[in-house]
């Protein structure tokens, strides 16, 4: 199944017309959507992982309150790091930013620290690559600002700075070019049960104006899209959503949650943020008539509310920014967390008294719905209100331990359970003999595949 995905891949990409080619104005995309070298230096520039930053860090994690038996450690120096994610075969985890930086980090010896940080595909122009997924079958997905990228097994050619690459969405063609925006335009992305992407795809406004709602309605801006992996079949899946900078599918039923950020400017103290369920296809979650929970902005106060409307799940502290969310499918923490959703806050950027930089912690219960939300992770919020780290994303490691990023401080954190309240206790254990040889079996089939692909394409083209 890997391999015959990936070929589908990698024709796909080779065979859109000469046209679609010319929407981009990236000579490297084109270079390497044909396998060919773009003259990048093979030697990609690394992150230190040592020194006096990374001791700053860990000083850092001294003052982190968690639960007991819980230890946070750094587990990577990663410049503006912003939503992960992990390989499917290789100790490796992808990192976005908001910026133009795209990052590939490496544990090799499986000891639950990086050994290498450096940049993924250096030969592309990447505008606010924030939003990385990955598909079961291997094919790591990027969504930018308004263009969304596939990589064909880049966990097992990521050591190159060319690498193969297919266009799911072209620049230009997300949302349309005259709303992009410095505001909201982190996007992010996640596989559905159903083999679809699906995008998060926040609106420029803090409200956006009444003349706007049939264009974002239409694309999908407010709201959550979905297609197939190949870029067909485009359709929005969720509306009424202010900007989502995090999603996941609960593993017990398939039905997708998200975080939403909550409307500026009405005060310290409402409206609050939000943790969404999604039950169906085309729900809308009500902004901008809300502008959180069930708080009507003044911009739509006199406007009728679409009976529709579904409210939040959960309810958060007024602008504390939730952005990354992962439910907990593993074992090695107390079964009180099993099945349950972590969730980072970013923090505030204009309370009065700032909130937020922390994790959380949501447990779901078996009917699907959720309990009360609780702080699990704190202290990256000094007592006068001083920021020493926010927390951006977090994703769940084979091992049970828990991700965290952070883009104000530059990291990658790692929590692990060490206590014996229940569950497998997280080690720190290489890869082992075994899966390295499945590892190297697993790259030569993908490197007989790429060999083989580079002799249809030549036929492609040579045809066409």
């Amino acid at each position: 199944m890997r391999i015959s995905r990936m070929t589908a891949a990698l024709l796909m990409a080779t065979a859109l017309p000469v046209s679609a080619l010319a929407q981009s104005s990236d000579d490297s995309l084109s270079k390497m959507r044909e396998f060919r070298t773009t003259g990048t230096s093979l030697d990609i520039p690394v992150i230190d992982q040592k020194g006096e930053n990374a001791d700053r860090l860990r000083g850092i994690l001294e003052n982190i309150e968690m639960p007991e038996g819980f230890q946070i450690d750094l587990f990577a120096v990663v410049p503006d790091a912003r939503h992960m994610a992990l390989g499917n075969s290789v100790p490796v985890v992808f990192v976005g930013t908001r910026k133009d930086k795209f990052w590939a980090v490496t544990d090799r010896d499986g000891d639950r620290v990086a050994d290498e940080v450096k940049e993924f595909a250096p030969a592309l122009d990447l505008a606010v690559p924030n939003g990385p997924c990955m598909t079961k079958d291997g094919f790591l997905v990027l969504a930018e600002h308004n263009r969304v990228l596939m990589f064909p097994a880049a966990e097992f050619f990521y050591e190159s700075p060319d690498v193969a690459v297919a266009e799911v969405v072209p620049q230009g063609e997300l949302i349309p070019v005259e709303e992009e925006s410095f505001n909201h335009g982190a996007r992010v992305c996640d596989i559905g049960p159903d083999g679809m992407l699906y995008i998060s795809m926040g609106q420029p406004h803090n409200v956006p104006p009444a003349e706007k709602m049939d264009l974002y309605n239409e694309v999908g801006m407010g709201g959550i899209i979905r297609m197939n992996t190949d870029g067909s079949g485009r359709e929005v899946y969720a509306r009424g959503i202010r900007n989502s900078v995090g999603m996941d599918f609960n593993p017990a039923n398939d039905e997708l949650w998200f975080t939403d950020n909550q409307v500026d400017g009405m005060g310290d103290d409402i409206p609050p943020g939000e943790i969404n369920r999604i039950t169906a296809a085309n729900q809308n979650f009500g902004f901008p008539w809300y502008g959180g929970g069930t708080t009507r902005t003044n911009e739509y106060m006199d406007a009728e509310i679409p009976a529709d409307v579904v409210n939040p799940e959960v309810e958060l502290t007024a602008h504390a920014a939730d952005l990354g969310m992962a439910f907990y499918g593993a074992d090695s923490f107390p079964s009180k967390y099993h099945g349950g959703i972590f969730s980072a806050q970013h923090g505030s950027w204009n309370r009065t008294t700032p909130v937020g930089a922390r994790v959380m912690f949501t447990p779901v219960g078996e009917d699907g719905s959720a309990g009360e939300a609780e702080v699990f992770a704190e202290g990256w919020l000094t007592d006068n209100g001083e920021y020493l780290g926010r927390p951006v994303d977090v994703a769940v490691m084979k091992d049970g331990s828990l991700l965290v990023s952070d883009d104000f401080a530059g990291a990658i954190y790692r929590i692990s359970y060490t206590g014996s309240d229940g569950g497998a206790q997280a080690g720190g254990t290489g890869m082992g003999e075994a899966n390295m040889e499945a590892m190297d079996e697993h790259m030569e089939e993908n490197m007989e595949n790429m060999e083989h692909m580079e002799m249809e394409s030549e036929e492609t083209e040579t045809s066409n």
